[in-house]
């Protein structure tokens, strides 16, 4: 995610289409409270040894380390801070020294590299680069380059580098799935107490995975706001504001933050207010931001009216079946049923439901280059939702951190042109309906 409360601009740059200046969110500034406590009780541990420290995959089992009382990192929120401050290409060159090809994850890359620089943007929150771990716990239900990523910070610091070994590309989760899966997760518990110097607590567990619970419908909730004409809250707002459901799930105050940004979004349902002034379109995002690029891109969807409403991205941090009372299964289901590790039908079906269910005219695939597993536009995925749903769909060229892989004129003109599609179409539709 991004720095907290840095909001995308929905001003007009002069080019396309003039657009009033829209409303920021007051909600804003909670999130940056929010947000700064974190970092600051994350420093706490690190520095003063107020609580070990562990590092996490962003959809790994957090849960379990909240209720040991690890303070937790999330090397994924590092990266996605480096590529929204647009400096992680300074650092991709020295992981690629160290023989990452240019072609792994760049989340990964630009991280290391910005280790081996010495270098860290929680410096502004009064660390002095990112905490050294105790322990660091991935779930390759993402991808495989966690655990690659993981374990090059496990041979650097000599700590242990435990984690999940998770299907991918799956169909239907089945009931094997989520025992292979939960007994896993129940393995991980003998060495998390060896490092906590404590046993496991169930009922920190539980209140873990129903603060989980709790903060995910929340999140939900905003999220589906987005619904709404026009929409309150945009993609790109999501990507600011998600912040407290990835770093602080498994904690009371991500509940709390989004119970104050839902009661502003509904107010904003009750009063019309629109997150892009004069909504004429509406799309779908599906992959990773680009985090470099994401004020540019709000920007000029906003200058030709058009609503980004919502994102398989944001999506991915909602964990709203969680179950206090069976632990280690529902957070195995909830891993598997994750988008990321779905196969293709199960990918198309869900997306041909938030098209549905957010009224999207069409819908953007980010072709993320070093992000092959939440890419999903090179297997044929747009033109067979094209073809049997009869969804448009644009192919955007980026990715996640390395911003010699996106072109801002490229992609405008792509862009423009896919909305003049949808226009064109529109009107074609409305003249029919007049026959």
């Amino acid at each position: 995610m991004s720095e907290a409360g840095r909001a995308p601009s929905g001003t007009s740059s002069g080019r396309g289409h003039a657009t009033s200046p829209r409303v920021e969110l007051a909600s804003t500034g909670a999130l940056r409270q929010t947000m700064d406590a974190y970092y600051r009780s994350l420093g706490d541990a690190a520095e003063r040894g107020a609580a070990p420290v562990a590092w996490c995959s962003s959809a790994g089992p957090v849960e379990l380390l909240r209720a040991f009382g690890f303070a937790v990192h999330f090397p994924e929120n590092h990266a996605a801070m480096l590529g929204a401050s647009r400096t992680a290409n300074r650092y991709l060159p020295l992981a690629h020294a160290q023989g990452y090809s240019p072609d792994v994850c760049s989340y990964l890359a630009s991280d290391i590299g910005a280790n081996l620089a010495g270098e860290s943007p929680l410096s502004a929150f009064g660390l002095h680069g990112v905490p050294q771990p105790d322990v660091l716990v991935f779930n390759t239900n993402q991808c495989r380059d966690v655990r690659d990523w993981f374990e090059w910070y496990g041979r650097k610091w000599s700590v242990p580098v435990i984690g999940i070994s998770s299907p991918r590309a799956v169909d239907e989760v089945t009931d094997a799935d989520v025992e292979g899966v939960a007994r896993q997760i129940e393995s991980l518990v003998r060495p998390l107490e060896d490092v906590a110097a404590t046993r496991l607590d169930g009922s920190r567990l539980a209140a873990a995975m129903s603060a989980s619970r709790d903060g995910s419908r929340l999140w939900a909730a905003c999220l589906e706001t987005a619904a709404q004409r026009p929409a309150p809250f945009t993609f790109f707002d999501g990507t600011i504001h998600m912040g407290p459901a990835v770093v602080l799930r498994g904690t009371p105050e991500a509940a709390a933050y989004y119970a104050i940004l839902f009661a502003e979004l509904e107010q904003r349902v009750q009063q019309g207010v629109a997150a892009v002034p004069g909504e004429r379109l509406r799309l779908y995002w599906d992959g990773m931001p680009i985090w470099g690029r994401l004020r540019a891109l709000a920007t000029t969807f906003a200058d030709f009216k058009t609503t980004v409403v919502a994102s398989t991205y944001c999506n991915s941090w909602i964990y709203a079946e969680l179950d206090p009372a069976d632990s280690f299964r529902s957070m195995a289901r909830a891993s598997l049923e994750l988008f990321i590790a779905r196969s293709e039908q199960p990918k198309e079906r869900y997306i041909e439901r938030m098209v549905a269910f957010y009224g999207a005219d069409g819908v953007v695939f980010h072709d993320c280059r070093t992000c092959s597993s939440n890419s999903n536009a090179r297997y044929g995925m747009p033109q067979r939702l094209a073809e049997r749903a009869g969804i448009p769909t644009l192919v955007l060229d980026g990715d996640v951190n390395d911003l010699r892989c996106f072109s801002d004129d490229q992609s405008r003109t792509n862009i423009e042109g896919f909305v003049e599609q949808l226009t064109d179409a529109r009107a074609a539709g409305r003249e029919r309906s007049r026959r």
